[in-house]
């Protein structure tokens, strides 16, 4: 039996993911991270992932190829405030799925290493409303080409 299988399988996902995006969608710096003007597409990529990842069905690899994670996040500004705040997003939607602690335990220890790995940069800028005056990356790139 997988840990797919485990914690319920597909339903199990769906709610993990649900409860991730509702937070997601409250937070200033990670919600304009998501192009789609609906969350519902970016939704239905993390939850096919997820499901694949601990041994549910291969629809994300049949439909997106590999996941290349790293590849996938680089054109967002992905610094240690935006990791902190998906992982706080993240943290409510584990903790809302109520896991047994074993359960949980496997999938936050890959979640944090995994978020952890998507920091792509230290700059103090990004993607997102803008913190203290701090450009964000449309804001530097039209300073660029105007000089």
């Amino acid at each position: 039996m997988t840990f797919y299988d485990e914690v319920g399988g597909m339903p199990a996902f769906e709610k993990l993911v649900t409860a991730f995006y509702r937070e997601v969608a409250l937070d200033p710096v990670l919600k304009p991270m998501y192009p789609e003007e609906d969350l519902g597409p970016a939704a239905e990529r993390l939850t096919l992932f997820l499901a694949q990842y601990w041994g549910g069905p291969t629809t994300y690899g049949e439909t997106r190829g590999h996941p290349r994670l790293r590849m996938r996040h680089m054109p967002f500004h992905v610094d240690p405030d935006a990791r902190d705040r998906w992982l706080r997003c993240m943290r409510i939607a584990v903790d809302e799925a109520q896991l047994s602690p074993l359960h949980e335990s496997t999938l936050w220890d890959y979640l944090e290493r995994a978020a952890y790995a998507m920091v792509n940069t230290f700059e103090p800028s990004g993607i997102g409303t803008t913190a203290a005056g701090r450009p964000t990356l449309e804001t530097r790139s039209q300073d660029s080409t105007e000089n």
